[in-house]
């Protein structure tokens, strides 16, 4: 791996761990209270979520209508585990963390194979038809608590665990998007038939992200299950994916970092306009509305927040110019008079003991800058700036 990639990776983790710190000890010290707590959670959570979403929509460019439905997957999954496996507790949890991503990334495939074969918007079909599916299994099978749900689940989801999760979520992603799959993925976006035609197998490539998008869902309804303590099958209904696609939008398609800035966003939003009960809905749309109309691209756009960006943004705040180097050119500027590249001699007829001037009087003068740049470009072609013969040839023919 270069040392550069390396430092990057070393200074995001620095920074995440920074964060951590500062909001863990706010929370240890009672600065933040159990209120507050839970929506630091719930951000976390809907991060993951935005962000595996992204994947298969921003990234990938396949439209998703159900992603609930893998997120539920995750979700009973792992509170089935929870429950019957009698384990211990964080045990059970790792355990059921595991199998909800591979639950989910299990119906992902099952839901893929008929789906990305085809082009055009089959999957956002298939997937809405399966977020469907799902809910109406989880109201019908017993073992699920049918209509009545799931209740009793280990309350074991914190927030440390969370906001570790939610890292290194973002490290499979940006891990994902910088290597050969990735830039595959990102072509297939681009164009898939002009992917094809380059020897990318389109197939196999929207399988991978599909697959990886599902099970990051899956892990993200299996931390709701244990943060939620019930679960119920109209918690994952079609709104619910809908909730989770306007993230993405408002962030920006194709940006990680705008997943997670608009899961903050808007899951702190609605918790501000919880006094206007009865406008709170108005006001949500009328904001997603202004800015699908001022920023279309969403927040972000496909940009992310880097440390370039911040160190940018100091520069402006301070009022500081970033520093520009002159580059040097080969070729020279200056404008001359015409004349004074011609030579000072007339273009009279050769005489006795004189030289004739004929031919010569539109030649540059040797010194000039128009003289030294033709005898380079000669040199560049190999002849001898004094003559037209090559520099690296003799003649041998007939004498």
């Amino acid at each position: 791996m270069p040392k550069k990639k390396i430092r990057s990776y070393l200074i995001n983790l620095a920074a995440a761990a920074f964060v951590f710190i500062v909001v863990y000890l706010a929370l240890q010290l009672g600065w933040i209270n159990s209120y507050y707590r839970s929506i630091l959670i719930l951000i976390c959570i809907n991060s993951i979520m935005t962000i595996s979403l992204n994947l298969a929509t921003g990234l990938l460019g396949e439209l998703c209508l159900g992603h609930a439905g893998f997120m539920a997957v995750g979700a009973y999954t792992t509170a089935l585990i929870s429950l019957n496996s009698g384990l211990p507790t964080y045990v059970g949890l790792t355990l059921g963390i595991l199998a909800g991503a591979v639950t989910a990334g299990i119906a992902a495939v099952l839901v893929g194979i008929p789906a990305l074969r085809l082009r055009g918007d089959y999957l956002a079909i298939i997937t809405l038809a399966f977020g469907q599916i799902i809910t109406i299994l989880i109201r019908s099978l017993g073992f699920t608590g049918g209509a009545l749900g799931l209740n009793g689940i280990p309350l074991t989801t914190d927030f440390p665990l969370t906001y570790w999760m939610l890292i290194v979520t973002m490290y499979i992603v940006y891990a994902l998007i910088r290597s050969r799959q990735g830039r595959a993925i990102l072509a297939i976006r681009e164009d898939d038939i002009a992917a094809e035609a380059s020897g990318i197998n389109v197939t196999r490539y929207k399988m991978l992200a599909f697959v990886i998008s599902a099970m990051l869902a899956g892990v993200a309804g299996a931390l709701y299950a244990h943060y939620q303590g019930v679960l119920t099958p109209e918690k994952f209904d079609y709104n619910y994916s809908i909730d989770f696609m306007v993230m993405v939008v408002f962030g920006g398609m194709g940006s990680i970092t705008g997943s997670i800035l608009a899961a903050i966003v808007l899951t702190i939003l609605p918790q501000l306009l919880y006094g206007f009960s009865d406008y709170r809905m108005l006001l949500y749309s009328i904001l997603l509305i202004a800015l699908m109309i001022f920023k279309p691209s969403g927040l972000l756009g496909q940009k992310e927040l880097s440390q370039r960006v911040f160190q940018r943004l100091g520069r402006q705040l301070l009022g500081k110019k970033p520093q520009t180097v002159p580059v040097e050119a080969d070729i020279p500027t200056t404008v001359v008079d015409e004349d004074t590249y011609l030579t000072e001699q007339g273009s009279g007829d050769s005489g006795v003991g004189g030289s004739s001037t004929r031919g010569q009087e539109n030649l540059p003068v040797s010194g000039t800058p128009i003289a030294e740049a033709e005898g380079k470009h000669q040199e560049r072609l190999g002849l001898d700036t004094q003559g037209d013969e090559p520099l690296t040839r003799k003649h041998k023919g007939r004498r």
